[in-house]
């Protein structure tokens, strides 16, 4: 058998084998996130989370959690934190919110990941000026491992 001919049938093997050792390095995985917006009047509200879970063909589990917000304009606050759930879960949650007067915005974001199972995050924003009608906004997203 000629070096040429010996490459291309380990190349072919390669492409068969691939497949086999792909699905036996990971059973599956998990991820997702959202963000948003709010802004009116010289405020402006921003807030994000996103997170990851995955299962290794050994069984052993692995998640991620990261969440965060900024405001500007006015008087501010801004917070974020993540807790374990005890079962190797995490749920994180950030807030933002800006105010000027009556003017305001606001966003917030809630993340959840599930071990090995799945991740959740929906944030929810709002800005209002006096006079005028409030305007809101909701983003979800989901995503399981498929395992």
């Amino acid at each position: 058998m000629t070096m040429t001919k010996m490459m291309s049938a380990l190349a072919v093997l390669g492409l068969v084998l691939s497949p086999a050792l792909a699905q036996a390095q990971a059973r599956g995985s998990a991820t997702g996130g959202s963000a948003g917006s709010a802004a009116v009047g010289g405020t402006s509200a921003s807030t994000v989370g996103t997170g990851g879970t995955s299962t290794g063909a050994n069984g052993a589990t692995g998640s991620s959690l990261a969440t965060g917000g900024s405001a500007a304009g006015g008087k501010t606050m801004d917070r974020a934190h993540v807790n374990e759930t005890g079962n190797g879960g995490l749920n994180g949650q950030a807030k933002a919110m800006a105010h000027d007067g009556g003017t305001f915005s606001k966003s917030q974001t809630k993340t959840k990941v599930r071990d090995g199972e799945s991740v959740e995050s929906r944030t929810k924003t709002m800005s209002h000026e006096p006079g005028s009608k409030p305007v809101k906004s909701t983003t979800t997203s989901g995503a399981t491992s498929g395992r």
